[in-house]
Order: structure tokens, then C-alpha cells, then sequence
């Protein structure tokens, strides 16, 4: 999402209703977490995330990771102090974090799986990444049974929104994965975990090491 207009156009946009989810089943699935450590969102996007667990995880330094200088941008607006000397925004994209394996208590992702071409970037990432008491929590688009699905899905949840965001929501669906699919990853990868699905659009998957 390196286009200017493009990463406007998702950071002005509503996704308070997804994001709550996501943090509502993240606390639901794996709290507590340890009282101090770090946290990692892979695909953080504008940041809502990361600002929105900060003050619930006042023990924790966090770091955001996005391929796009533009959210990135966006994401850095939205950190005044305090929390900036808690949060720190990462340019880079997966599987090239630097050295930083085994270093996360929890290990996060919202919407980034259905972008990837290989989903074992993800998997592989998240089990590298990971503290060995640590846990991961990943959230990401459910896909419909059908193409018509698809369309009902983006004009009742997306009708209002600009046409960009409209097409783009719409081809994702058609890219997610189903719960088999995500189960078949995961063994693969040698990650444990539960694959769940929590809306009509949504599932998540999430699990512990060790």
C-alpha cells in the first residue's frame, strides 16, 4: 500500500467495529498476558491496534511492522507521549524483522494473511518471533462460499465507503481462507493452535508456546 491516495483512503476509513472485535477476542482467548514484555503487530496498518491494547498493557513496549511508509506515517500521528515512549513503527515487510527471534510475549496480526502470497511467511514468522512462553493472536477475513456472498457481504458491511475501498474489501474476501485451509498452515508450520470463526466475515487464530 505504498499509494498515498490508497493509504488514505484505509486510514480515514471506519474499521472500529473489526477492531474492537479483534481486541474483544484477543483479551476473550489469551488474557492475562505476563504483566511486562513485548508485543509485536505484523501488518499494523494505521495503528489502530497497537494504540487501542497500549493502555491495557502498561508493561509493554510494542512495535508495529508495515510494508507501507504511508500508514506507517499515520500510525506515528496517532502516537503522542506517553505512549511513544512505549511504541515504536517498523518499515519492513515479512520475513525480514532483523534479529529479533524468541523476544515476544505476544505476537499479533489483523488482516494481513489474506495479502500474503505464501500464508507461511505468517506462520513461520509468528514461531520465530515468539517468547517461549509467549502466544500469538492472529484476525483475518473469513471467506464466503460464493462470489454473490462476497458481493452481499461488501454492500452491507462497505456500501458507504469510497469505491477503492469497495473493490478492495471485495477481492479480499475472494483471497481469505477457510478454517480447514488455515488448519492445513498451521500443521505445516509445526505451530500449534485453534482456528474459530467469530462473524460472518471473521476467524481468528491463536495459541501459546511451549
Amino acid at each position: 500500500m505504498e499509494d498515498p491516495v490508497q493509504a488514505a483512503a484505509y486510514a480515514g476509513a471506519d474499521f472500529s467495529e473489526p477492531n474492537q472485535l479483534f481486541i474483544q477476542q484477543f483479551q476473550q482467548h489469551l488474557w492475562p498476558l505476563p504483566e511486562t514484555g513485548n508485543l509485536i503487530d505484523l501488518g499494523c496498518g494505521p495503528g489502530d491496534i497497537i494504540v487501542s491494547l497500549a493502555p491495557r498493557l502498561p508493561g509493554y513496549k510494542l512495535v508495529g511492522v508495515d510494508g507501507s511508509e504511508p500508514m506507517l506515517r499515520y500510525a506515528a500521528d496517532r502516537t503522542g507521549p506517553p505512549l511513544a515512549q512505549r511504541v515504536r513503527w517498523v518499515n519492513a515487510q515479512l520475513p525480514a524483522l532483523g534479529n529479533a527471534n524468541g523476544h515476544y510475549q505476544a505476537v499479533i496480526s489483523n488482516s494481513l494473511l489474506h495479502h500474503l502470497h505464501r500464508p507461511s511467511t505468517l506462520w513461520n514468522a509468528i514461531r520465530e518471533l515468539m517468547a517461549p512462553n509467549g502466544a500469538y493472536f492472529v484476525m483475518d477475513l473469513l471467506r464466503p462460499h460464493s462470489e454473490a456472498q462476497a458481493a452481499a457481504i461488501v454492500t452491507e458491511y462497505a456500501g458507504d465507503e469510497p469505491e477503492l475501498l469497495r473493490r478492495d474489501f471485495y477481492h479480499s474476501l475472494l483471497a481469505a481462507y477457510r478454517p480447514r485451509e488455515i488448519r492445513a498452515q498451521l500443521a505445516a508450520a509445526s505451530l500449534p493452535g485453534q482456528v474459530r470463526i467469530v462473524s460472518d466475515r471473521h476467524l481468528i487464530i491463536y495459541g501459546r508456546g511451549g
